[in-house]
């Protein structure tokens, strides 16, 4: 990939999540942040950690211009880079999406969750241009990485940060010059779409086979709240989770404690089964080792 050369230039940084907080880091470190006139930030109640404050404190301590989002303020950038941004971005001349997918698979909402669920043999990262709908854009650069499984979602994140800071060094030259090349069109005959999540997704369906289940539990655990299960009616976060060979059971019923093993439950599923190795409730109390055999989780 050839970079254009290097010509003064201010550029506009739209940043969430721990993915925006080490491509700035990077930036700051390994690149020229003369070149970063304005850092937009937002929080994500929906994570544990949301980097927001480290975010704000970073852009404190290299006395880079930091602002909140605010609904419906234009912003007036001529070059922006936006990563793990979850709204429209308006008046921006050039503005650079890094997206969490090798479009155009994986259009769309938590694509990184919906590839490892899937069980895809690599996960990636695609840059490309800002159109008016939403990652179809001309595509600039991707980089991928092979994923192998078991695989939490902690360390699928950095597998995509090692991408994001690739791209972001590749990116940083031709977007303060304003030079970069016009990118590629994606192919729509191949384009698939990832939808938003709420907490309803978060439930196990324990209906399912257990090794997609597996997956399930390390896609959503942190810096997401967890995957969720109601245990006698109550509501619990399924932390971590290991699987145990399959039985042969006469009156399958997915969802039903099968064993119980140093106080870990080993529930059915539709096909497998799956041993409990972390179990909390919604107010964070370790519910494990389970009090009573004969529970039902759903």
């Amino acid at each position: 990939m050839a970079v254009p050369s290097v010509a003064p230039a201010r550029v506009t940084l739209f940043l969430m999540t721990e993915k925006g907080y080490r491509v700035l880091q990077h930036i700051v470190a390994q690149l020229d942040k003369r070149a970063v006139a304005l850092v937009i930030g937002a929080p994500d109640a929906h994570l544990v950690n949301d980097y927001f404050v480290e975010i704000q404190a970073l852009c404190a301590r290299e006395s880079i211009p930091f602002q909140r989002r605010t609904a419906g303020r234009p912003t007036a950038a001529t070059h922006a880079l936006a990563v793990a941004w979850r709204w429209l971005i308006t008046d921006v001349d050039k503005l650079i999406v890094l997206h969490d997918s090798l479009l155009p698979r994986y259009r769309g909402f938590a694509p990184l969750v919906s590839c490892l669920l899937n069980g895809e043999p690599e996960i990636g990262v695609t840059a490309l241009y800002a159109t008016a709908e939403f990652d179809q854009g001309p595509v600039l650069a991707q980089v991928a990485r092979p994923v192998q499984y078991p695989i939490t979602i902690t360390r699928a994140i950095a597998l995509a940060v090692e991408c994001y800071l690739e791209l972001t060094t590749w990116l940083w030259p031709g977007l303060c010059a304003g030079a970069l090349p016009p990118g590629t069109p994606q192919v729509e005959a191949a384009a698939t779409y990832s939808l938003w999540r709420d907490e309803a997704d978060y439930r196990i369906d324990w209906h399912r086979d257990s090794a997609y289940l597996r997956r399930f539990v390390d896609a959503l655990g942190a810096p997401y709240r967890g995957a969720s299960t109601l245990l006698d009616g109550q509501l619990c976060r399924v932390l971590a989770v290991e699987a145990v060979p399959d039985v042969v059971i006469e009156n399958r019923a997915p969802g039903k404690v099968l064993f119980v093993r140093a106080g870990q439950p080993v529930v059915v599923c539709g096909t497998g089964l799956l041993r409990l190795t972390a179990l909390r409730t919604e107010a964070g109390a370790d519910a494990l080792p389970l009090r009573q055999f004969r529970s039902r989780f759903g």
